[in-house]
């Protein structure tokens, strides 16, 4: 079931309108809070208890909430007063960012060392000593990367030297087996001669024993008889 609907009137027990009080209290001052975060409001919030204890909340300072509050009220125009207080706040605003940009931009030029005239010794020896750091983790930053480009460089120079190595070893072995092979080659056709020339030296082929065999087919019973005789 839901809650019961209360009815807003006075509570006459003391200790019930004690609670009551904190309660809500606390609720006003979280919900003031959440306006002023979730909406960019300015807000000011101001309780008195029954017993004239002062509890206060302002994400401003409430001074100058309260003079706001004042100049707005004594404006007749109402909602014309309203925008006039806005327009001098973001006046006020927009005269604070043209100076910080100013500040910035001056100290731009003497870091790049424009307009010293207008320093005092003081600043100028600041403004020396902010160079100084500057430079300093400037050259600091170089030296890391240098360093670091080095040792890439290095290790690079052994990833190729490393390489070659293997690709001379590879052409090593490719010409090895070329000599290899080309001796076998050479073995083989030295053999292929050798036979060649033990054939032609027993006159396997010699065409003059060929004739004399063919004219004669007796020759050796012939000249036994001639001896003979």
């Amino acid at each position: 079931m839901g809650r019961g609907k209360i009815e807003i009137k006075r509570i006459e027990n003391t200790t019930n309108r004690q609670v009551t009080f904190c309660k809500r209290r606390n609720g006003l001052l979280k919900k003031a809070y959440e306006l002023s975060v979730l909406c960019d409001a300015e807000v000011s919030l101001i309780v008195f208890s029954s017993r004239g204890r002062l509890y206060e909340y302002s994400n401003n300072n409430i001074r100058s909430t309260i003079e706001r509050y004042k100049k707005a009220c004594s404006d007749n125009s109402g909602a014309s007063s309203i925008t006039e207080i806005n327009a001098q706040y973001y006046q006020q605003e927009s005269a604070k960012l043209r100076q910080q940009i100013q500040m910035l931009q001056n100290s731009n030029r003497h870091l790049m060392g424009d307009a010293l005239s207008t320093l005092t010794v003081k600043e100028l020896k600041q403004l020396e000593n902010r160079l100084e750091r500057g430079i300093s983790r400037i050259r600091s930053k170089k030296h890391e990367m240098l360093l670091a480009e080095i040792e890439y460089r290095q290790k690079r120079e052994i990833e190729l030297e490393n390489e070659n190595l293997c690709l001379r070893t590879k052409l090593g072995e490719m010409e090895r087996v070329e000599q290899e092979a080309n001796m076998v080659s050479a073995g083989e056709e030295q053999q292929l001669s050798a036979m060649q020339q033990a054939l032609a030296s027993r006159n396997f082929f010699n065409p003059t024993t060929i004739m004399d065999l063919s004219a004669s087919p007796y020759p050796h019973s012939d000249k036994k008889l001639l001896h003979l005789g």
